[in-house]
């Protein structure tokens, strides 16, 4: 599918274009909010910045093999609910699983695999043998003293200060920091723990043990993996997604309405919003390459606009004025995917991957903060790699980047021998080729401090006529709750 054309700016004596609903934000949350109101009949237009849709769900190839893809940002999301796979579904994509692979953990210098029975890391049985050896007897000493200690008045909110008083510094900076720093690109106690951990806090409230209450959240969830993936990568959702909201422009312009317009354009490129404001009962929308629109319904998905609505929500002035949440830039995260010659990965030394503790002492000299063993992950993705380049070929992928750290580039060889320390395998001389992408602040940091200003400002939106924010900011992160968030919120206008 090619990326749709932007939509020519009206000239000053035409006035604002006139549609039903103006998104502004062409990532998934857009593009699924589009998709909703489209269905119930409703003129859409989506604008966005850049010069592709996704936000961070984004497909390449390697230059050696341009029919195989491979995703470079998200790759799976959670299992939990059913919006994704409902939507993938009515999309007419395959939802597939992962291999049963475990996922392993690097620190203290060495790899382990990671306790299987756990939420983010934090284990549900202090003393089970994968967790005895990964942070040795002192840890679980410390570990299970948490089903014993009593509550604090004050339960802290931050995911660190949370597990290191509960399970100790051995679980938090081997078991805890691994996984949620790899996830979220930040320290642990800026996380705040009910968005990256939804659920945990109020079991946590009702069991009095922070491992009893990952055991109790594991109950609640669904059998199987705690992940799913699309056949053909996470980026066949984008462009399955813009392929029916484009096509919805073709319907609206063989309508009476669309050709009284003369506007089929649904999503515009390169139109990034300047000016924001309430005008004749509606929206009244600017961006920086001239266009000027006007409808009543408006739905914006990114917090970079979300200041040029503080005249108009809420009380809509005075102390009661709700402030827009302005996030911290999350950090500089750069991907590099690698093509290797290496039989010796046909077993998959590391299960599915591994993530790196992010103090120093931790790394031995690997830079990454993540890795993937693709090929083993994914056995679609195996099955073509195979078919294209014979056998013994694998993909990883590994990403760097931490909040407050300058992220260098790294080279293919550093890559290189990053992925050689992680799987203990010499693979410096096996590159067949690679991928690279930047993904410069696209993650700002959950914390609880971030969590409770949005809270509050969604509060306030929620009773302004014609108006909702949705996307990872509000949602929290994660496809599953950004796909369900979306399309629950739009369907509301």
């Amino acid at each position: 599918m090619s990326d749709p054309i932007p939509g020519p700016a009206p000239g000053p004596e035409q006035g604002p274009e006139r549609v039903d609903a103006i998104v502004v934000g062409g990532g998934v949350a857009g593009l699924v909010a589009a998709r909703t109101l489209a269905q119930r009949g409703r003129h859409v237009v989506v604008l966005e910045a850049s010069d592709r849709v996704g936000g961070p769900v984004r497909g390449g190839s390697f230059a050696t093999l341009p029919r195989v893809p491979v995703d470079l940002g998200a790759e799976s999301f959670a299992a939990r609910g059913t919006a994704v796979a409902e939507l993938v579904e009515e999309l007419g994509l395959e939802v597939v699983e992962p291999a049963p692979l475990t996922a392993w953990g690097f620190a203290a210098g060495r790899a382990f695999p990671l306790p299987a029975a756990g939420v983010l890391g934090i284990p549900s049985v202090p003393w089970a043998d994968d967790v005895r050896r990964a942070i040795g007897w002192t840890g679980v000493v410390r570990a299970a003293l948490d089903r014993v200690l009593p509550r604090t008045v004050a339960d802290p909110t931050d995911l660190g200060t949370l597990v290191r008083s509960r399970l100790g510094r051995r679980v938090a900076d081997r078991l805890v920091a691994p996984v949620a720093t790899g996830v979220h690109s930040a320290p642990l106690d800026r996380l705040d723990a009910a968005s990256v951990a939804p659920g945990l806090l109020e079991k946590f409230h009702v069991e009095s043990s922070l491992s009893r209450a990952v055991a109790s959240l594991r109950a609640s969830s669904p059998a199987g993996s705690a992940v799913r993936g699309i056949d053909g990568g996470m980026h066949a959702l984008v462009e399955a997604l813009a392929g029916e909201v484009a096509a919805t422009a073709e319907e609206w312009a063989g309508s009476p309405r669309g050709d009284q317009t003369g506007q089929v354009e649904t999503v515009r490129l390169r139109q990034r919003v300047t000016a924001v404001a309430r005008a004749d009962g509606g929206w009244r929308v600017r961006t920086a390459a001239g266009a000027a629109m006007w409808a009543p319904r408006l739905v914006v998905t990114t917090p970079d606009v979300a200041p040029m609505l503080e005249p108009w929500v809420g009380t809509g002035g005075g102390a009661g004025r709700p402030v827009a949440p302005r996030p911290e830039p999350g950090a500089d995260i750069r991907l590099v995917a690698l093509l290797l010659r290496a039989p010796e990965l046909d077993d998959a030394p590391r299960g599915s991957g591994l993530l790196v503790a992010p103090d120093s002492e931790s790394r031995a000299g690997v830079r990454a903060k993540a890795l993937t063993h693709s090929t083993a992950k994914w056995p679609w993705l195996a099955e073509r790699v195979r078919s294209a380049a014979g056998p013994g070929v694998h993909v990883v992928r590994l990403s760097y980047g931490r909040l407050g750290e300058q992220t260098v580039p790294p080279t293919a060889e550093e890559a290189a021998h990053d992925a050689s320390v992680l799987l203990g395998v010499d693979l410096r001389d096996r590159v067949l080729d690679h991928v690279a992408q930047r993904w410069n602040g696209s993650l700002p940091p959950p914390t609880p401090a971030y969590r409770a200003q949005v809270a509050a400002f969604a509060g306030a939106v929620g009773s302004t006529p014609g108006l909702v924010v949705t996307g990872s900011w509000i949602a929290g992160t994660g496809l599953a709750a950004v796909v369900a968030h979306a399309s629950a919120t739009t369907a509301t206008l």
